[in-house]
């Protein structure tokens, strides 16, 4: 069942009217995307995403991947999916530009990724380890390996896959044992295991390059002795072609909870004479190498699962149209349960936080885009500085909150969402990994208040609550129907000031009292930059209904309205619930630790 239609009202709305869009096409290179170019591009990645991906989703999942005879075997349809998107252009990719080649902004990129994750999240993972892969190439590999290896990745040709985690090393990257051992020809025999390795292996190109972090011998302990590789499962001859296998192979396909179409492997190197790898960069450096990529992995995270959140908003919506049961209070017969009270509340929860969602990815992405490519050094350090202190927080909040949304469409459809069937399941198992990928939510959280927030004497996120404040107060002063919300963000930002200051003060956040608290405080933070873009745009909307038709190209005036609705929503209603985090953020640790660890 294909249940899916790509909302292009609210991506157009969230780029132009919230990410300002428009500044960004100002920079030189980025000319070519001006608001009818970026809407015809709209339309046509909405009617490929849902017409092509969307309908795979439920049969793939149901199909799952599978290793058999020592080969892993996906949903065979997705051989004609993946040539239909390679050959369409469609794995977006953002790339500096230039006079000779435009490039693609990283929102334009943000909203490709929302329309894969929505149509199908499991395989739009692996169009995203390819770009990743070419991301990571392109930055840091010699030009010869870019020569060998980027066209290939680019046309698609070949696959990509990222190989960092292992089973005594998750998270925690520094007690990784894989071994790289140096060859007189100058390349490196790697030996070790690797776990939980999405789309490592499978049957939809002849060649798949392994990045793969390990560690060269003597090299020092922890992170800072690690290097990263070229790992190709079949070695490249003199042609470029795929040549002899390389010693490296998927020993198991996990049975996942969800994201079942996408094969999740434990890969062996070196079980026979050690699999060939190629340095990048110097040895010692992978973890640097790996983090350069890490702002935008965490951001497509969060992407993913407010792509996901939105497929089940829409699966949820259009049941309760169709759903009669029970009598709505003040009526005098059985209607269709999107009139009863509460069913009314979990939709407009749902709603709220997806427009919140993207506001926050699409203004991030934005941030992304004017780090790299601001007209003046000056802007470029300040649009990075904040990239960096919101990614954390976007990463966590939309994983969260997207895991809660996805329930509510379970819940929405009553006994019908606990079975398979309606595909809201799905939704739910294949969200629920999001905030685990790219490092825990906890992780993020201690990284935002232990590193993040004391940054460049903690002036970005000053700088930000002071741009809050001042929100606030204007639609306080507005006397319309935003003046409700910009009280509610007044107080918000008041009690996230007050958060921040505690968690500077203890050890700039560093203490077991802020780490305690940094979930709660990261939750918080969320909240009130997302009420605050929610304001922003429903203030556009509110220009946008008082203009003229010639200001509103094809926005319909009920869609305008909903967006005031949806920000006036989540200001009296959902924002007051996550301004109660500020407690538990300023708790500190003595509870957490009362209890005698045998008693827990």
């Amino acid at each position: 069942m294909n249940d899916y239609i790509a909302p292009l009202d609210h991506l157009r709305f969230a780029l132009e009217h919230v990410a300002d869009f428009s500044r960004l096409t100002q920079v030189p290179g980025f000319e070519v995307w001006n608001a009818d170019t970026t809407r015809r591009w709209l339309a046509s990645a909405g009617r490929f995403f849902a017409d092509v991906w969307a309908p795979t989703n439920q049969p793939a999942d149901r199909a799952g991947a599978f290793l058999e005879q020592g080969r892993v075997v996906v949903y065979p349809p997705f051989a004609d999916v993946y040539r239909q998107t390679m050959e369409g252009g469609w794995n977006v990719l953002p790339r500096h530009p230039s006079p000779q080649e435009p490039g693609i902004p990283w929102m334009v990129h943000a909203v490709g990724i929302e329309l894969m994750a929505s149509s199908n999240g499991s395989f739009s993972m692996l169009t995203g380890l390819i770009a990743g892969a070419i991301e990571l190439l392109e930055l840091h590999a010699s030009p010869e390996q870019q020569a060998q290896y980027v066209p290939k990745l680019r046309s698609g040709e070949w696959a990509g896959a990222m190989d960092l985690s292992e089973p005594e090393a998750g998270s925690d990257l520094g007690a990784l044992r894989t071994k790289a051992v140096l060859q007189a020809d100058g390349s490196y025999r790697l030996f070790g295991s690797k776990r939980f390795i999405s789309w490592a292996d499978h049957d939809l190109t002849p060649n798949i390059v392994h990045l793969v972090l390990a560690r060269t011998p003597n090299a020092p302990a922890g992170t800072a002795g690690i290097s990263c590789f070229i790992v190709p499962k079949f070695l490249p001859d003199a042609q470029g072609s795929p040549g002899v296998r390389n010693d490296i192979h998927c020993a198991k396909v996990e049975r996942n909870m969800g994201f079942r179409a996408s094969p999740t492997c434990m890969m062996q190197l070196g079980d026979a004479g050690g699999a060939v790898g190629y340095l990048i960069g110097k040895e010692g450096d992978g973890m640097r190498i790996m983090f350069t990529m890490m702002n935008s992995n965490r951001l497509a995270t969060a992407l993913g699962a407010m792509g996901i959140a939105e497929r089940a908003y829409q699966a949820a919506c259009a049941y309760t149209r169709l759903r009669v049961q029970g009598v709505p209070p003040g009526a005098a017969r059985g209607a269709p349960i999107v009139h009863h009270p509460d069913v009314r509340r979990m939709l407009m929860t749902m709603r709220c936080h997806i427009d919140g969602m993207r506001a926050l990815c699409y203004f991030l992405a934005g941030c992304f885009d004017m780090a790299s490519h601001a007209p003046s050094p000056s802007e470029r350090q300040h649009y990075q500085a904040l990239a960096d202190l919101l990614t954390p927080v976007a990463k966590s909040w939309c994983t969260e909150v997207g895991s809660e949304v996805t329930s509510l469409a379970i819940q929405l459809h009553g006994g019908s969402g606990f079975v398979e069937d309606t595909g809201v399941a799905q939704h739910y198992r294949d969200i629920r990994i999001m905030s685990i990928f790219e490092g825990t939510n906890g992780i993020q959280a201690q990284d935002l208040v232990a590193r993040k927030l004391a940054r460049n004497d903690a002036e970005p996120v000053r700088q930000l609550l002071e741009r809050l404040s001042a929100q606030a107060a204007a639609a306080q002063q507005s006397g319309d129907v935003l003046s409700a919300s910009g009280r509610a963000l007044a107080h918000a930002t008041d009690c996230l000031r007050t958060a921040t200051d505690w968690m500077l003060a203890q050890s700039q956040g560093t203490s077991r009292d802020a780490i305690s608290g940094a979930c709660a405080y990261q939750r918080l933070f969320g909240a009130v930059v997302v009420a605050s873009l929610l304001l922003r745009g429903a203030q556009s909307a509110g220009e946008l209904l008082n203009g003229s038709d010639s200001d509103k190209p094809g926005y319909n005036p009920r869609f305008l309205q909903a967006r005031t609705a949806s920000a006036g929503f989540f200001a009296e209603q959902v924002l007051p619930l996550f301004v109660a985090w500020a407690s538990p953020a300023m708790a500190g640790c003595d509870t957490l630790f009362s209890t005698p660890e045998e008693w827990l």
